[in-house]
This record gives structure tokens, sequence and C-alpha cells, in this order.
């Protein structure tokens, strides 16, 4: 059951220092350290690199304000992570071979 979340601490920093983790862990780790899985819809493009989208958002969070979400907390769709990466500047296309 998703939730109403207030994503107003999370900031472009938080989002590239969760970017910044995700690289450091690779997937694997990252996904085992934050509990979220693969983005099957979507991905975040930073710098020529693709990353899932409702994952990164969600350790964003964690890291602004130190409480852990779950993926089933938020949607990861267009009315969630993807809308919120989007009002943060960052760019969200559609999953390439879809």
């Amino acid at each position: 059951m998703t939730h109403s979340i207030d994503w107003t601490p999370v900031t472009r920093a938080d989002v590239i220092i969760a970017m910044e983790d995700y690289r450091r862990l690779g997937a694997d780790g990252f996904f085992a350290a934050h509990g979220f899985g693969p983005t099957t819809t979507y991905d975040l493009v930073w710098e020529e690199l693709r990353y899932p989208p409702k994952a990164i958002l969600g350790a964003a969070y964690e890291h602004a304000t130190g409480t852990k979400l779950a993926p089933v907390d938020f949607e990861g769709g267009k009315t969630g992570a993807v809308r919120v990466l989007g009002k943060l500047g960052f760019v969200v296309e559609q999953r390439r071979g879809r």
C-alpha cells in the first residue's frame, strides 16, 4: 500500500549521493542495502549512466530523513518517483528496449 510521502526534504544533492552509492556498491549491493529491485519501465539518466529511479529516490529519501522506505511505500511511475525526480531537475526516460 502506498502512502503520501513528503518529498520536500529530498534535494538534488541527496539524489546524487544515492547514485554515487549505487555506483560504489553495484546494483546487487545497492538493492540489498536499500531494499529495492531493478527498474522495469524507466531509467534515471545522469552523466550518461542509467539508474533505477524508484530505488535511487528511496535511498535519497533515507539519506535526507534517516527514514527507510519500502518499495510498497510509494509509486515509481509517472505519478511517483519519475515526477519527483523530474521536479528536482533530473531526466527520467522510458527504459530502452521496451
